[in-house]
């Protein structure tokens, strides 16, 4: 089938992957413009344009889809249809229906659940049971178009946005490929009931509650990491708090319960959570046993409450 495939980062970049081992014939990659990253801050080009580029495929950046001479750059493909994974600009309806079967999106979440930015960290956060990956057909409302395919599975106690966007990107690969193999397929409009919409993670979210419960802190701490990484703070300084898990126990908000070789236990609104694996600002991710070599903490310290 000849496609257009608009994505930008690797997520998107695993289903282009599939797509092509699958035979398909890939005639326009769109992403997002090349950003500076990296300690030289220099223009670095998205997964998804690094693996067109591997593979000879023409690739298209521009910064808007509203213009017209990029919808006549796409018209020109006349593609049978365009695939859409974590893109990052808005298709307009005269994007929408050039292709003969229009546009379809890799969404990661089990629509109407979490439309929007960051499926991933809402459904881990609001400690969902399980998650998934729609294949929507496009229409302009966000990620409002009605389902072709489905999957899903239980979200684990362990998981955290690194392994849940892993298994993610794997099986929206599989279904997209699916998907392309059947169309045109029957579209089931999503249910009205059920609508909760994923906000853009902002870093300020990071900043640890220690009113709150532990199991909520434990689900916060899995889903903020990688990014931004969960910020807790101690004598004024910010310390990243990347591996914890819930246990029983009671205290002084904040205040350290206990110490050891392997956890730290800190007294939450309801039970503890003891933290294994922490980072100081400008350092290194470290278990608990390296981190209080530099940092000793102990037994009735308390970690700054939120003003």
């Amino acid at each position: 089938m000849k496609l257009i495939f608009a994505g930008t980062p690797e997520f998107a970049a695993q289903a282009l992957a599939a797509i092509i081992a699958a035979g398909h014939e890939v005639a326009l990659v769109l992403t997002q413009p090349d950003r500076p990253a990296g300690r030289g801050m220099n223009l670095q080009p998205s997964p998804v344009k690094k693996l067109a580029v591997e593979h000879g495929i023409e690739v298209f950046q521009p910064l808007t889809l509203k213009d017209p001479v990029a919808q006549q750059k796409i018209a020109d493909i006349d593609a049978e249809v365009m695939v859409v994974a974590a893109y990052g600009l808005i298709l307009p309806q005269a994007v929408l229906d050039l292709p003969r079967h229009g546009c379809i999106n890799i969404h990661a979440s089990l629509l109407p659940r979490w439309r929007g930015a960051a499926p991933i960290q809402r459904a881990l956060l609001a400690g969902d049971a399980e998650t998934g990956v729609c294949i929507m057909q496009m229409e302009a409302g966000l990620d409002t178009g009605p389902v072709l395919l489905r999957g899903a599975f239980a979200v684990e106690p362990t998981d955290t946005t690194v392994s849940l966007h892993d298994r993610l990107a794997d099986l929206g690969a599989k279904l997209a490929v699916e998907a392309l193999g059947r169309l045109p397929l029957p579209a089931e409009p999503q249910p009205v009931e059920g609508v909760t919409y994923a906000h853009k993670i902002e870093k300020a979210e990071a900043l640890i509650d220690w009113s709150r419960e532990a199991v909520e802190l434990d689900r916060h701490i899995r889903a903020f990491n990688p990014f931004p990484g969960a910020q807790a703070v101690f004598g004024g300084q910010t310390v990243k708090l990347w591996q914890a898990a819930p246990v029983a126990g009671h205290g002084e908000i904040g205040q350290i319960l206990s110490v050891d070789r392997s956890t730290i236990v800190v007294a939450c609104g309801k039970g503890a959570l003891a933290v294994s694996e922490l980072q100081k600002a400008g350092g290194k991710r470290l278990p608990v046993q390296q981190f209080l070599a530099g940092h000793p903490l102990k037994a009735g310290d308390r970690f700054d409450l939120p003003a």
